[in-house]
């Protein structure tokens, strides 16, 4: 079975390979508006959808010719991919114009006759020689590569993403360790044994530090220099919350894949929960979302499942002792409570997670 997998690494160009960074990111972003503009007015003069590329545009615009074909052409599948994507669910919304003010950018080429290879902690890449970068980690016998993505984030550095393609035959592992996680506010989660990963909230504890710096920011003159030095002193805050929050959370994950089958989860709307004025802060804090997408791919690569249990069903309210339904724990206010029916003292939380391993023994087993 053929898979593909990416590795991230952090490069380092020189101030050519910046300037030419910066032509491609902005070629990227040029003939993807140009694109998307000119299929918006065909199609209210046709009423037909405009098959357009990139190679039309070099004549009338020479400059793109000086940055990589392949950059340009990827642009037009993302952008097809928009509009499919659109058309197959008007709720994700219709192909939106990118913006110059945007920090974050990236654009991505494919190999194409050893246009793109790694030697020696370098990486060359098509219009550039080898660019420095930072190899943290040997790449497997067998990795065939794809196509690289490189990224500049809002902090200025520069990131590589390499694309592999790899054979691997996955061995479905017997389900026989089952664990169940509830989705808690402050902890990220309690599980069906009792334990929790007493989640440091990084977004918490940086939040002085960041409101000092976004208030100097917001009162620096737009355009100048000194509020892009700021601007950058933010971002870089932001960065090292988020990559605090991502090694954290890529720590947990692993531990939980080697040491159960299946993992249990609900299956909740972060979209939602997100936008809740008394909880937005807390929710994008802990990360569940990102969480439990780590846990997928990782428990997929070992043959081992993530299991989802409807949003729906009542893990908080049902003992999971005797299978009683105490209503009076709709009140989240309800930290623990007692069964009437058979006296059992639980932990809300602890009670929920068990019930959703429970529930969730009984889908995989019922497959």
């Amino acid at each position: 079975m053929k898979k593909n997998k990416a590795f991230k690494f952090r490069i380092y160009p020189n101030k050519e390979q910046q300037i030419m960074f910066a032509k491609t990111f902005g070629c990227v972003r040029f003939i993807y508006n140009k694109m998307l503009a000119d299929k918006i007015e065909h199609y209210k003069q046709t009423k037909q959808m405009l098959r357009n590329t990139p190679a039309q545009y070099k004549e009338e615009f020479p400059w793109l010719k000086e940055v990589d074909s392949l950059a340009l052409a990827n642009v037009q599948l993302n952008l097809e991919k928009a509009y499919k994507n659109f058309f197959r669910d008007p709720k994700i919304g219709f192909p939106k114009f990118k913006s110059k003010k945007s920090n974050s950018l990236s654009y991505t080429t494919n190999l194409v006759t050893h246009n793109i290879c790694i030697e020696n902690g370098k990486i060359r890449l098509p219009k550039l020689d080898f660019v420095r970068m930072k190899q943290h980690r040997e790449i497997p016998d067998g990795y065939k590569l794809k196509s690289v993505t490189v990224s500049q984030t809002p902090s200025g550095k520069y990131y590589a993403s390499i694309l592999f393609e790899y054979e691997k035959q996955v061995q479905e592992h017997e389900l026989q360790n089952f664990i169940g996680l509830d989705f808690s506010m402050h902890e990220l989660y309690k599980d069906s044994v009792g334990c929790e990963p007493a989640y440091p909230r990084y977004y918490r504890n940086a939040e002085k530090r960041l409101k000092r710096a976004q208030r100097k920011l917001s009162l620096m003159q737009k355009g100048s220099n000194n509020r892009n030095k700021q601007r950058r002193i933010v971002a870089k805050l932001h960065e090292k919350v988020s990559n605090q929050r991502k090694d954290f959370l890529h720590k947990k994950s692993r531990a939980i894949v080697e040491n159960y089958d299946c993992v249990c989860i609900e299956d909740l709307d972060m979209k939602a929960m997100a936008q809740s004025l008394n909880f937005g802060k807390s929710v994008a804090d802990n990360g569940w979302g990102l969480f439990t997408s780590y846990l997928a791919y990782k428990l997929e690569e070992h043959g081992k499942k993530l299991i989802k249990v409807d949003k729906f069903f009542a893990s908080s309210q049902t003992c999971s002792c005797c299978g009683y339904k105490n209503k009076e724990t709709k009140n989240l206010s309800v930290r623990a409570w007692d069964c009437p029916q058979c006296g059992a003292h639980h932990d809300r939380d602890i009670n929920a997670a068990i019930n959703i391993r429970n529930e969730g023994m009984r889908i995989a087993l019922a497959n």
